[in-house]
């Protein structure tokens, strides 16, 4: 039972991010798809005697969470570079909220990559609050592990390896961190946005 599929975007030609990268990229989101279903139909198979499977569901359980978190982000990630480059509207609601969190536009571009800068593997997020009408930039470890509860994502940069490593050293990410927002079509951000409003 396919309850997952995988959607696919319209990537072009990216600057500073090769095809190769992006085919590769791809490749490794289909995975999580293909191993969040796996898992999601081994714990609905496995549920009806709990407490026989109790070690497996458990591990399984926790599997999931990362396999869905990579499937998710990844979709964000790759939604946010279809359709082209696009600036953001300096009159759309996104803009002016970020205008009205961080001051202006550059300060938000700084602090979002400067969070893209933590050390080790995860994914640099912007939520919006609902419950408290407020953008927020947060780091998540590995796919899953400390996005905030609650909140809904509406920009996702995936800062594991497998993103740069075939144009970046290590030491270079900060040329794919710049290279990924000189790609970002603003429009899809914005409709993330509006329907987390």
């Amino acid at each position: 039972m396919e309850t997952f599929t995988t959607k696919t975007f319209k990537l072009g030609e990216l600057k500073g991010i090769s095809s190769k990268t992006t085919e590769e990229h791809l490749k490794l989101y289909k995975g999580y798809v293909s191993n969040a279903n796996l898992i999601f139909n081994k714990l609905y198979e496995l549920k009806s005697e709990p407490e026989k499977n109790a070690y497996i569901l458990a591990e399984l359980q926790r599997r999931f969470s990362f396999e869905f978190g990579g499937m998710r982000n990844h979709e964000y990630y790759f939604s946010s570079l279809s359709g082209g480059a696009k600036e953001i509207n300096k009159e759309s609601k996104l803009f002016l909220a970020i205008e009205k969190e961080w001051g202006s536009f550059e300060n938000f571009l700084m602090h979002f990559k400067f969070v893209a800068m933590t050390r080790g593997i995860g994914w640099a997020m912007l939520y919006y609050d609902k419950a408290y009408d407020k953008l927020m930039i947060s780091w998540v470890d590995e796919q899953h592990i400390g996005h905030l509860v609650g909140l809904s994502p509406i920009l996702a940069l995936d800062m594991w390896e497998h993103a740069y490593y075939l144009d970046y050293i290590p030491s270079e990410k900060k040329n794919y961190v710049e290279a990924f927002f000189e790609n970002l079509n603003w429009k899809i951000i914005e409709e993330n946005f509006e329907k987390a409003l």
